[in-house]
């Protein structure tokens, strides 16, 4: 490595340790990180991006605490549905505004029989169990089963983690 791909494997290290634990609430948080760690911000959103473009970073996002703003009620809904149609029924609920992350999971027959995974949260469990009546009633005769799974108590959420 040459002494400018150097840097900028520091820089880029230097901008994940700054940010894992998430960027402020600001309208511009970038400019905050480059403040931050003493370079442009231009040059903190150059980098953001080639860590993006080669995986290095997957997503960048928004993680709400949603018993922070009100929805007290998490349930994750299951659903069994055809297995050549998961990734397209997914897609659609996914896609919903009343789901916060939708996902394909194996079963385990005959004790389990869901492969598809969608988080609904509220401000009452009887809401969301009307959301999930209403992803029922959308998705039809393509779901055989489906059941809700309520949050019992709050986890630590976090991703990896790298140390300094």
């Amino acid at each position: 490595m040459n002494s400018t791909e150097t840097n900028l494997a520091d820089l880029d290290r230097r901008i994940v340790l700054a940010s894992q634990a998430g960027l402020p609430l600001d309208a511009r948080p970038y400019h905050w990180l480059a403040k931050e760690l003493g370079v442009g911000p231009e040059l903190v959103m150059e980098r953001m991006r080639a860590m993006l473009s080669d995986g290095r970073v997957r997503r960048i996002g928004v993680v709400p605490n949603h018993y922070r703003l009100g929805y007290s009620a998490n349930g994750m809904s299951v659903w069994d549905v055809p297995d050549g149609d998961t990734r397209e029924i997914g897609r659609q609920v996914g896609d919903l505004d009343i789901v916060s992350h939708c996902y394909q999971r194996p079963r385990h027959l005959p004790r389990w029989p869901y492969n598809l995974f969608a988080m609904v949260h509220g401000r009452s469990r009887e809401e969301v169990t009307d959301k999930v009546a209403g992803i029922a009633a959308l998705l039809g005769d393509r779901v055989r089963s489906y059941d809700v799974l309520f949050s019992t108590r709050i986890l630590k959420k976090t991703g990896l983690r790298i140390q300094g």
